[in-house]
């Protein structure tokens, strides 16, 4: 069977990323800030504020619940095989957290 990249959790980061955790054991920093800079639908999490709260995971993937209804149709969402792929790995954010 093939490995199928998934995202299982999320956290907001400084200005317009996220640690993507992945179900490979890994974690990976996600700059949204260039798909922001582009507009279209990314323009709703523009806001710093609407960025981070509606961060979640859906899909498998990092999302923003824009329509506040956890409808999976519904919802901006990124390519797990993109994150996976072009993000790069860092150290856990939490990790000196205890």
């Amino acid at each position: 069977m093939d490995f199928f990249p998934s995202v299982v959790q999320v956290l907001a980061g400084e200005s317009h990323t996220v640690y993507a955790y992945c179900n490979d054991g890994a974690v990976r920093l996600v700059d949204v800030g260039p798909l922001i800079e582009k507009g279209g639908v990314f323009s709703a999490i523009a806001d710093r504020r609407a960025f981070r709260d509606l961060l979640t995971v859906m899909n498998g993937t990092v999302a923003w619940d824009t329509s506040g209804t956890r409808n999976p149709s519904d919802c901006i969402d990124l390519d797990p095989f993109w994150i996976f792929e072009d993000c790069p790995v860092v150290e856990d954010p939490l990790k000196e957290v205890s």
